[in-house]
């Protein structure tokens, strides 16, 4: 799938010397940018999702009290 970005020139420099430096194409450093971040980009935004949720009191929290309480520790 083509995909257009803009990078800021200190950041396209960087990925074009490191391409020049290593014979392996821009293309290919952007994918595997891509392909490492979107695992910790979905975490992050999963929990920023989870405590809005949970400010809003559409989640429920257990106290360490209720837990060892339901545990019977």
């Amino acid at each position: 799938m083509p995909t257009t970005i803009r990078l800021e020139p200190e950041l396209e420099a960087r990925y074009r010397k490191l391409a020049e430096d290593t014979g392996r194409s821009q293309a290919y450093y952007f994918r595997q940018a891509l392909e490492n971040e979107i695992d910790d980009l979905e975490w992050t935004y999963h929990i920023l999702r989870t405590a809005e949720e949970v400010r809003s009191g559409k989640q429920k929290t257990y106290s360490l009290a209720e837990v060892r309480e339901e545990l019977g520790l």
